[in-house]
């Protein structure tokens, strides 16, 4: 026999092996969790994260099996107690295997071009679905090998101790102590090592300089020489942004009129020495540059590698005939996933400090020779920006406005203006005193002609970092029970355990869905900024006209 025979024959014998010790019960439910986690979400899977989703599934699929058979036994069943019908078992569900796993991974594929289609993202996209069952495998065997050693672990641990104390104890006593044991290499070790090689990692893109990005000579701009900040100190994401942007040239293409030169001004990470340094910092290029002079200022809350949105912002100068100042910082070099996980608490932190900073200065000028002062961000930065707020009443007191996208659900202002929404409005778009102070919005034509709210919240109904909960788990929320609005597929439902999956990795690219989907917020920004701070004159034709302005010039972010 050659080498592929002996290696046929010793993976036959591992998956033999493999499969007389898992339970009845633990492969039922892992069967079950597979054929859900299939089933569509929010937005189209890549065959690899659909892999990795159904894996992880499986996993709590066995877990909850196998709970559940130990229920019923410890209920006095012993249905299974006998080899012959644990064959019997095991059998009948090898049998439903070799039809259920290929039905549903057809009925898969089915689903996610059907998502494809209602997001209009490519449908000519290869779905490895084969390859899907494989992944799934392997990352179940590997967490279901972690889980059992964890167990055996706890066990040993249990006999030990039960040499001095009672048994029962002793099980209890071991299974806290590896609990704990295991809490505390995740957060104390793994976590910060892991923390720090992120650091290190994102830190050195930060450095780079994307492609045709160049050194600004407006000394309007922050990075340019006449500026406080040096080029250098800005970071990857800063230099974008004060480099880029409309001219003077096309802002009068599209008024008609004279233009200024709009004001951008930026503070990176290694431009001052904390947030409050790098703030004053802000301030004081907004004196320089005569930001405090414009019409509009706006006080722009990065994401977490230091992003803002250029649509946003091209979208105000346009508007306004480059009569704006923009202002943002930079608090980490973290894209805003790894941020969203690690560190929650410095975005708000930061958010709140560059606000109180230019609203000191702001507040000192006379009332009607100060410009409109506004708030925005997108998500991580939309969490960051309402940080500077204690509650919505707060913005319309020190602010003129502000408009928000993606925002995630763990934000206080989105949870309490969510929650406080007109009865009977939907949780996907919820309506508040028909747009008087707040008003979200999912999509173009949302809010209404005559409104003018203080606060826009622009969130797609298949934005999974709008949606994404930790309460996902087990727990309904209103917005699944509700009617689909368009955008979402009408045949999404919850499912306890694997809904949360299916969201977290929907999060992952959901920034390169097209315009208008998932977490992608471009052209609805005309409108937003066209309710919260319209120019005098501003119009629905000449918010259409913007939009084929931006859209021609791109808007990717």
């Amino acid at each position: 026999m050659g080498i592929p025979g002996q290696l046929l024959v010793l993976l036959r014998a591992h998956a033999g092996r493999f499969w007389r010790e898992l339970s009845v019960g633990g492969v039922a439910g892992a069967l079950t969790f597979f054929c859900f986690s299939m089933t569509p979400s929010l937005l189209p899977r890549e065959w690899y994260l659909q892999g990795v989703a159904s894996g992880i599934c499986t996993v709590l699929g066995y877990a909850v099996g196998t709970f559940l058979g130990a229920l019923v036994r410890r209920l006095g069943f012993r249905g299974l107690h006998h080899a012959r019908h644990r064959v019997i078992a095991n059998r009948v569900l090898l049998g439903l295997a070799i039809v259920l796993i290929p039905l549903f991974g057809v009925l898969g594929a089915r689903w996610q071009l059907q998502v494809r289609e209602l997001v209009r993202a490519d449908t000519d996209d290869p779905n490895y679905y084969a390859l899907v069952l494989l992944i799934a495998f392997v990352l179940a065997r590997i967490l279901l090998a972690l889980a059992r050693f964890l167990r055996w672990s706890a066990r040993a641990l249990g006999r030990f101790g039960g040499r001095w104390i009672p048994v029962p104890i002793a099980k209890a006593v071991a299974a806290v102590l590896v609990t704990v044991a295991v809490v505390l290499l995740l957060t104390d070790t793994l976590g910060p090592a892991l923390l720090r090689a992120a650091n290190n990692s994102f830190s050195l893109t930060d450095q780079g300089t994307a492609d045709g990005v160049q050194q600004p000579t407006d000394p309007d701009r922050s990075g340019s020489p006449a500026s406080l900040v040096s080029w250098d100190d800005l970071g990857r994401e800063g230099r974008s942004f004060v480099a880029t942007g409309p001219s003077t040239a096309d802002i009068s293409a599209f008024t008609g009129a004279p233009a200024l030169a709009p004001v951008r001004v930026y503070a990176g990470l290694e431009s001052a020495d904390g947030l409050q340094q790098q703030a004053d910092l802000v301030v004081r290029e907004l004196q320089r540059t005569g930001g405090f002079d414009r019409s509009v200022l706006v006080v722009a809350t990065s994401t977490g590698r230091g992003w803002i949105n250029q649509v946003a912002a091209a979208a105000l100068e346009y508007m306004w005939g480059g009569d704006t100042a923009i202002a943002g910082m930079q608090y980490s070099t973290m894209p805003s996933p790894v941020a969203f996980v690690v560190d929650t608490a410095t975005p708000p932190q930061a958010g709140r400090i560059l606000f109180d900073a230019v609203h000191a200065v702001w507040q000192t000028l006379p009332v009607d020779d100060r410009p409109r002062l506004i708030t925005m961000g997108e998500s991580l930065g939309s969490f960051g920006s309402q940080g500077a707020f204690d509650g919505l009443a707060d913005v319309t007191a020190e602010s003129d406005g502000s408009v928000w996208a993606g925002t995630p659900s763990f934000t206080p202002l989105w949870e309490r203006a969510t929650a406080d929404r007109d009865p009977g409005s939907p949780e996907q778009v919820p309506v508040l005193d028909d747009c008087a102070v707040v008003c979200f919005s999912a999509a173009q034509g949302d809010i209404p002609a005559e409104a003018t709210p203080k606060v826009v919240y622009l969130q797609h109904v298949n934005d999974p970092v709008v949606w994404w909960s930790g309460d996902l788990l087990f727990n309904r929320p209103d917005w699944l029970d509700e009617t689909p609005q368009e955008g979402r597929s009408t045949t999404m439902t919850w499912i306890p355990l694997v809904t949360f999956w299916q969201v977290t990795t929907d999060m992952v690219f959901s920034s390169a869905m097209p315009d208008g989907y998932g977490h992608h917020y471009a052209l609805e920004l005309v409108d937003a900024f066209g309710a919260v701070v319209p120019p005098d004159g501003w119009s629905a034709g000449e918010a259409e006209r913007l939009r084929q302005v931006l859209s021609s010039v791109g808007t990717g972010g």
